[in-house]
């Protein structure tokens, strides 16, 4: 069986967008880069592990295809590359940048037949599509949160408007040197309430 991982990269106010597609007013372009250290590359090296699966919406896979396959050479970049992509994906022509899966259709049911199955861990980053139906069907076993310390104010959030509240619990948390804090948590049964 395996696990599926979210991890995100997100503001103090919960926008996780990085940069703007055209005609999107997102004024911010990728606001994480001034934070990005050594330290904090191996940190999130580490949450990925050494073999993981990719689970991308299909902005995030056009916009990580045009990136990792051209990128110099790490460990990072060759983790990614590497990587099975499943994506999720109307549009199965021009996933070239492989190994890749499409799924194109009935993705929860998708994504509960990967998590059956032997593998490495699934994670999913970016693809701020999937990630309300995910947490709200169960289906992620831990969320990973690097949090950065900036306001933006505008951009797309982790979960979508009217998402069914949910309680997660915190497995660990780390602060680094540049400001980010770096906290997992685990998908709990229920909300708890007062």
């Amino acid at each position: 069986m395996r696990s599926l991982r979210i991890i995100q990269h997100i503001s103090l106010d919960g926008i996780i967008q990085v940069s703007g597609e055209p005609g999107d007013p997102f004024p911010y372009g990728d606001w994480t880069a001034p934070y990005r250290t050594p330290e904090g590359r191996d940190v999130v090296l580490s949450l990925h592990g050494e073999q993981f699966d990719l689970l991308l919406g299909r902005r995030t896979y056009d916009a990580w295809a045009s990136w990792w396959p051209k990128a110099p050479r790490s460990l990072m970049a060759d983790r990614l590359n590497a990587a099975t992509k499943y994506v999720v994906t109307h549009r199965t022509d021009d996933l070239s940048w492989g190994p890749c899966v499409a799924l194109d259709a009935g993705m929860l049911r998708a994504v509960e037949q990967l998590k059956s199955e032997d593998g490495p861990p699934l994670i999913l980053s970016g693809s701020i599509s999937l990630c309300t139906p995910l947490i709200e069907a169960g289906l992620a076993d831990e969320m990973t949160l690097i949090v950065y310390p900036v306001l933006l104010g505008a951009g797309k959030p982790l979960l979508a408007q009217g998402a069914r509240a949910r309680g997660f619990t915190l497995r660990d948390s780390m602060a680094l040197p540049s400001g980010l804090v770096i906290s997992r948590y685990q998908l709990a049964d229920a909300l708890p309430v007062g």
